[in-house]
């Protein structure tokens, strides 16, 4: 054997003991990565789209653009809803903080936007700043994910024209008549414009939903629960429209809606003019204020949640035609920016515009679909404001309007026919005047309407939290 035979032969066993090892590192590599992956927490996306951070985060959906529908909340048993709510688990998929967003509109939009955005912030959170960052987190994601409106107010006011189901609650149920403060108020602009220069709230990521936990929507079993802040419970969409990448880095936003419910708080959401009726601040009617020069010229302006159809001789009486839907209880912001200042005062309301009178006086048949009504005599203490129940029938029964009836025609009795013919004989010859001659009819009754009449009360303040209104 030679020498270099001899040195092969002596190196054969390291060989098969070096192939040896690598066989056993590779199979306790395989043994690990199966463990690890069998005891993965896993998440549940919705059919065809994969986990957030998985394969296909960085690339394109495999499902449409999710569906926004109105939104349905049952508030029915708040102990159960929350009972349901904590058996959600948290999402354990990463939750990035959202880029910061710079509005590039111009000045106009741009304090448009704010006060869009501040009011969603205020109805929905309270004065709490926390939670209206929080708040506006959530508005500023939607603005940038392609389920959503692309301005900050199509975004808050998504919805407001339905009765129920817009996307935050505060637009169609009435809440708006509630005024904020005016240091809360500018706290909410302050905020508003912090966010839209930049700021962002990183604890509630990418969320596109949030809700109260003693409320229970629809979705909330089909969406990644994320965070919670306070009570509010936030939510994104599962699968790739909850990632990133789902959401455009920027918007350009050339101009923002006038929103006419925002008119009481924003000058800038008012149509061109002076805004004559402004709410005053404290009880319903504010009589430390002179009263406004309301006149026909006035006819066709909207008033807080209707338009003034007509103006009686003398300025004490008016009609309106009022947004219908929502909580009636907002009528009473009308009747206050009106009647302030006036000795006596008398609103007289329809939802249904096509049954509302255009003149005074009123005819007695349109009275019986009136929706609403105020009257106010400063003198006597007299205040009343009540509803048609019929229409409304959750509002509480004294504020109910009584309903019109005439009174049937009382029967005659033969008694009363032969006196009247005793009575009415004339001597020989004599003429009985053409007026005699016709049948005689007993006068019937005038309807009646019996008014409960109740103490003034203040608008309630604005709530520190409220539920929230997304879908």
């Amino acid at each position: 054997m030679t020498a270099l035979a001899r040195t092969e032969a002596g190196r054969a066993p390291n060989r098969r003991r070096a192939l040896l090892a690598m066989l056993v590192a590779l199979g306790l590599t395989a043994l690990l990565a199966a463990m690890f992956l069998a005891n993965r927490p896993t998440i549940n996306p919705i059919p065809g789209a994969s986990a957030p951070g998985g394969p296909r985060a960085a690339g394109k959906p495999d499902t449409p653009v999710p569906v926004v529908e109105p939104l349905v909340l049952d508030a029915s048993n708040p102990d159960e809803a929350r009972k349901l709510n904590a058996e959600i688990p948290f999402s354990v998929a990463p939750n990035p903080a959202a880029r910061p967003f710079r509005f590039s509109g111009d000045a106009t939009a741009l304090a448009r936007a704010t006060d869009c955005l501040a009011a969603a912030m205020i109805y929905e959170a309270g004065d709490d700043p926390r939670g209206e960052m929080a708040v506006g987190q959530v508005v500023l994601n939607r603005l940038r994910h392609p389920a959503f409106p692309k301005t900050v107010c199509g975004v808050v006011f998504q919805g407001q024209e339905r009765a129920t189901g817009c996307q935050f609650t505060f637009t169609c149920d009435g809440a708006m008549a509630r005024m904020p403060s005016t240091a809360a108020w500018d706290r909410a602009r302050g905020l508003a414009g912090q966010m839209l220069a930049g700021a962002v709230f990183p604890l509630v990521g990418y969320s596109t939903h949030y809700h109260t936990d003693w409320v229970m929507p629809y979705w909330s079993k089909t969406l990644d629960k994320v965070t919670a802040v306070d009570t509010h419970l936030f939510f994104r969409w599962p699968g790739w429209w909850g990632t990133p990448g789902a959401f455009a880095r920027q918007i350009a936003i050339a101009a923002e809606p006038l929103i006419g419910k925002l008119a009481a708080l924003s000058p800038m959401h008012r149509d061109g003019q002076e805004d004559l009726f402004a709410l005053p601040a404290g009880s319903l009617v504010n009589d430390g204020q002179a009263a406004l020069a309301i006149g026909p010229e006035q006819i066709g302006r909207r008033i807080g949640p209707g338009t003034l159809r007509a103006v009686e001789p003398g300025g004490t009486g008016f009609v309106m035609t009022v947004d219908k839907g929502g909580n009636p209880a907002r009528y009473a912001e009308a009747a206050a920016r009106i009647c302030a200042g006036r000795a006596q005062c008398r609103l007289m309301a329809w939802t249904n515009p096509d049954a509302a009178p255009k003149s005074f006086p009123i005819a007695e048949a349109n009275l019986p679909s009136m929706s609403f009504s105020y009257i106010r005599v400063k003198d006597t203490g007299l205040e009343r404001m009540l509803y048609n129940c019929d229409e409304f029938p959750d509002m509480p029964r004294i504020q109910c309007m009584t309903r019109r009836i005439a009174a049937p025609q009382a029967p005659r009795i033969a008694a009363d026919e032969r006196a009247e013919r005793a009575a009415g004989r004339l001597p020989a010859g004599a003429t009985r005047p053409a007026a005699d001659a016709r049948a005689s009819r007993l006068p019937a009754d005038n309807p009646v309407e019996v008014i409960r009449l109740r103490a003034p009360s203040a608008p309630p303040a604005l709530a520190g939290s409220r539920t929230p209104g997304t879908p």
